[in-house]
C-alpha cells in the first residue's frame, strides 16, 4: 500500500475554507467517484482538521499509480461554477510514503 500526505498550513481564512469545501464536495469527490479505477484502489481517506482551519488529508491505495493519476485527474479538472482559482492555492506540502503497516480496529467508532 501507499500513502499520500497533503498538507495545508493554518491559518486558513474563513474564504479559503468556503471555497476548499466547494473544490471538494462539487469537483474533487465527484471526480474521484466517476472514475472507477481510483476509487476502488483507495483504500481509505482521511481528511484531518485543526482549529485554525489547517488541514491534512491521508489518501491510502494499493498502488501508487492511484496516487499519480488522482493527483492528474484533480490538477487537470476543470473549475466548478463559483471556484476562483485565486482561492485555491494548493497545499503547503505534499509526502509520499510506502505504508509498512497498518491497523484498523474492528470496533472504530468513525464512519
Amino acid at each position: 500500500m501507499h500513502a499520500q500526505l497533503v498538507i495545508f498550513d493554518g491559518p486558513q481564512s474563513p474564504e479559503l475554507l468556503a471555497a476548499a469545501e466547494l473544490a471538494d464536495s462539487q469537483r474533487i469527490t465527484p471526480l474521484i467517484e466517476a472514475h472507477a479505477r481510483i476509487r476502488d484502489d483507495i483504500v481509505a481517506r482521511y481528511d484531518l482538521r485543526q482549529p485554525d482551519g489547517g488541514r491534512a488529508l491521508l489518501i491510502v491505495t494499493g498502488s501508487e499509480d492511484t496516487l499519480d493519476a488522482l493527483a492528474e485527474l484533480i490538477m487537470t479538472s476543470d473549475l466548478v461554477p463559483g471556484e476562483d482559482p485565486a482561492l485555491l492555492p494548493g497545499p503547503s506540502r505534499a509526502e509520499r510514503y510506502t505504508v509498512a503497516e497498518a491497523f484498523v480496529a474492528e470496533t472504530a467508532g468513525a464512519r
